[in-house]
């Protein structure tokens, strides 16, 4: 190191040093390392496709962590098509490639979206009929109901 940064406490060494101190060894607790090694753990890989509006229907590895999608990559077995042709690997898109993000996001939509009018009318007809069939078809059938919608 250069005198000049030698005296600045920051820039101290603090260990051994080796290879013309150009590296240095240090006894320092380095158990925050664990926490980005378990990370990458899984406990399982599993073969499956993205079905985000996909026609592609790419291969993905899933990396599974207790139950939870942590990472995926491309599957890179796919069968060759002709001798003649080069692999098609790996396949995946960008939108594949992030599907666990939108599995796990905030926006995405998990119970079916109902208009504020609707929903009153089919609380009430529920209220009249036990099937929820019934209960349905008595809100279609009734043309002062279907005005509401």
């Amino acid at each position: 190191m250069s005198k000049f940064l030698d005296r600045f406490r920051y820039f101290k060494q603090l260990g051994d040093t080796f290879s013309q101190d150009h590296g240095q060894e240090l006894n320092v607790n380095r158990d925050w390392e664990n926490s980005y090694r378990s990370r990458w753990q899984h406990d399982k890989i599993v073969r499956s496709t993205h079905g985000v509006n996909c026609t592609g229907s790419c291969s993905w590895k899933i990396y599974v962590k207790n139950g939870l999608v942590t990472w995926e990559t491309q599957q890179t077995d796919y069968p060759r098509t002709r001798p003649d042709l080069p692999d098609h690997e790996p396949r995946g898109c960008p939108r594949g490639a992030s599907y666990s993000w939108y599995l796990y996001s905030a926006n995405r939509v998990k119970y079916p979206m109902v208009r504020k009018r609707l929903i009153k009318l089919w609380r009430e007809a529920k209220a009249q009929h036990a099937d929820p069939v019934d209960a349905w078809a008595s809100i279609v059938n009734a043309p002062e109901k279907n005005e509401k919608l």
